[in-house]
């Protein structure tokens, strides 16, 4: 038994198995494995894996596109409420198509840069799925209320009477004469769909630079925050521009704002651990596979170590039983010699 122990403990070292813990350097040890695991070898399988994911993303845009094109609800607007929705018809600062780009391409190059520094799929495939369903979630939830609620904006009336003429009927509600495109736009103010996108894209940014960075190791590196604070400035600044354009009042900026930061942060958590903790710069599957990876090194390991110590066993019960021979054959030759006088 004691060659047993020793067999098992020089199989079950951290030198064979590295994600045993024990000089305090595992976080370490499973970052020099990344790299082994990149889009050629094991992306197909990865995407397989979560085909049901993706499959739910292109439901996602289709309800985007549906709700975007049904009517808003037809909120009732009487002369007296037409103080705070004269302001004037503006462009768009920030035009519509940008959004998509700031939002999801810029997260996704630097996604890409990661990849290409580490090497690992895991992390590539996960950061994009779990960005396009921030974004997509956030623009479902947000165009739903907007159709539900059918908030005037801030620009209302130059919507409603482009020449400037307005028009009520007998209950004191507007009877609009402009574009009726304008017109439907017009009543969807709440909550702000370019704040919600920006912080559904670039708050999910800001999530995941804060856990490659180790932004929170307790260093108290100032510049890892100012780095992680960045995308969330610009997205802020995207929010205060849909007020100066006077397509939103603050209360629909902030709505947007809070809206797509929740969904980013639970959309992050599906896929990777809290920034703050120690794994936080790698995905969960990444890790699962580690483990996985180490349990069936443990279990190769220890049935190589049954196996020597069965052969051990064997090994020894038949030098016992051969000493066992010898000496019966030694006192049946000494009993024959007795037996016939020679001693």
């Amino acid at each position: 038994m004691p060659r047993i122990s020793a067999a098992a403990g020089a199989h079950f070292s951290s030198v064979n198995l590295p994600l045993i813990d024990t000089n305090g350097e595992e976080l370490r040890v499973r970052e020099v494995q990344l790299g082994s695991h990149t889009v050629s070898s094991h992306g197909y399988a990865v995407a397989r894996t979560h085909k049901h994911d993706w499959l739910i993303l292109l439901l996602l845009v289709l309800i985007v596109a549906i709700l975007d094109i049904i009517h808003p609800f037809y909120r009732y607007v009487g002369k007296d409420m037409m103080t705070d929705l004269k302001y004037p018809l503006k462009s768009n600062t920030v035009p519509v198509w940008a959004v998509p780009l700031y939002a999801v391409l810029l997260p996704m190059v630097i996604f890409l840069v990661v990849y290409i520094r580490r090497r690992d799929v895991y992390d590539l495939h996960h950061a994009i799925l779990g960005l396009l369903f921030s974004v997509l979630v956030t623009a479902v939830i947000t165009d739903a209320i907007k159709d539900a609620v059918g908030r005037p904006r801030p620009d209302f009336f130059w919507r409603c009477f482009p020449d400037g003429k307005d028009v009520y009927d007998t209950l004191g509600n507007v009877v609009c004469h402009g574009d009726k495109n304008i017109i439907k736009e017009g009543h969807k103010s709440f909550p702000s769909g370019h704040t919600s996108w920006s912080f559904a894209g670039l708050g999910f940014l800001s999530l995941y630079l804060s856990g490659k960075i180790k932004a929170f190791d307790r260093a108290g590196h100032v510049a890892k925050l100012c780095l992680v604070f960045l995308p969330l400035l610009f997205a802020s600044l995207v929010g205060i521009s849909r007020v100066d354009d006077y397509w939103h009042h603050w209360e629909d900026v902030f709505a947007g704002g809070l809206l797509g930061l929740i969904v980013a942060t639970f959309c992050y958590l599906q896929f990777f651990p809290p920034p703050y903790h120690s794994e936080g710069w790698g995905p969960y599957a990444y890790f699962k596979m580690l483990e996985e990876a180490g349990g069936m090194t443990q279990a190769h390991s220890a049935q190589n170590v049954g196996q020597q110590g069965q052969s051990t066993e064997s090994q020894a019960e038949n030098n016992h039983g051969c000493m066992g021979l010898t000496l019966a054959r030694n006192q049946s030759s000494t009993f024959n010699d007795i037996e016939s006088g020679t001693r």
